[in-house]
């Protein structure tokens, strides 16, 4: 049996499909994940994939694409499955992606749907009202008839060793870049952060992408080390993996570091529900007030000027959340 996996979306929300794709994978022979291009390293650090197929999708994403009818079916002629598993966040409709798979040929579709699916569903699966994105999944796959085969964890390929970067542990990991500016503490509270947990005794590497040099550089300061632009994914993990905790909002890397197992303070904005998005399987401490005017509001912006449901946490709250988790 070809099976065939759909998350369009993130990098963390890729690596929250991935207890799943190993119930799919423990009775699928070949399973091909399709995913957006932000999701596509995590896809490819994932165990029981066999193929990626990367596609920016028009109903996916934070800037997605113009419909191209040329783009569509060069999809759907490339696609080779016989049942497939559409998942998707507790907000989206799989129903898009699930026209695409009809017109692909998959006989077999599965997923979450609030809305009325025609003949686009085989299993029109209803989840949990409160379910983390992670577990959602696989009740899906379960519903779809992949029981889950181990403890449902987030894993992913073991990372490389990255001492050349690090240096020996222990140390801590702050991040303190976002996907969007709501999720994200301010970089002076972080470089607070990074000065009191020197001053614990703490060593601290600053991670960012190669966009986040400039932050990273003032976040570090003169006590941290500096780790901005140098690592690709799989070096992240492997950074991640050696931290004796990582500091970080709601964004891909703390559902990195669970997959390595590292625990995880989440310094996290509440416009999702930390109920469905909180770091899963690992000691985490959450930070910040879940119950701030923004809540649920899904904003990419804070709409509360002073971004208050971040800026209410101190570096004094991050070194005693820190030295809580390394203790679980």
């Amino acid at each position: 049996m070809k099976a065939l996996v759909t998350r369009l979306d993130s990098f963390g929300d890729v690596l929250l499909a991935g207890p799943a794709i190993r119930a799919v994978a423990a009775r699928a022979d070949h399973v091909t994940l399709l995913c957006g291009p932000l999701g596509e390293p995590a896809a490819r650090m994932l165990p029981g994939v066999d193929e990626v197929v990367v596609w920016d999708a028009p109903w996916a994403g934070f800037d997605p694409p113009p419909v191209r009818r040329a783009e569509i079916e060069r999809l759907t002629g490339a696609l080779d499955a016989d049942t497939a598993l559409i998942l998707t966040s507790f907000h989206q409709s799989p129903l898009p992606t699930a026209l695409l798979l009809r017109l692909a040929g998959v006989r077999h579709l599965a997923a979450d749907s609030v809305d009325y699916p025609g003949s686009l569903l085989d299993v029109r699966h209803q989840r949990a009202p409160h379910a983390h994105e992670a577990e959602a999944a696989l009740d899906l796959a379960e519903a779809a008839g992949f029981p889950r085969v181990d403890d449902g964890r987030l894993a992913i390929l073991p990372p490389p060793d990255t001492r050349d970067l690090t240096g020996e542990e222990p140390y801590v990991v702050l991040h303190p870049g976002a996907s969007v500016p709501a999720r994200a503490w301010s970089p002076g509270r972080c470089a607070d952060a990074v000065r009191e947990l020197t001053a614990a005794g703490h060593r601290v590497a600053v991670t960012g992408g190669r966009g986040e040099r400039e932050l990273t550089a003032r976040v570090a300061g003169d006590t941290g080390l500096d780790l901005g632009g140098r690592t690709d994914a799989p070096a992240l993990a492997g950074v991640l993996a050696r931290a004796a905790a990582v500091v970080t909002g709601n964004t891909g890397p703390a559902h990195l570091a669970a997959a390595v197992g590292t625990p995880v303070v989440s310094l996290f904005a509440p416009v999702v529900p930390a109920e469905r998005w909180r770091p899963y399987g690992v000691a985490y401490v959450l930070l910040g007030d879940q119950s701030a005017p923004c809540a649920g509001s899904r904003a990419r912006t804070c709409p509360v000027p002073g971004h208050p449901c971040l800026e209410s946490v101190t570096a004094h709250d991050v070194v005693a959340a820190v030295e809580k988790v390394m203790q679980a």
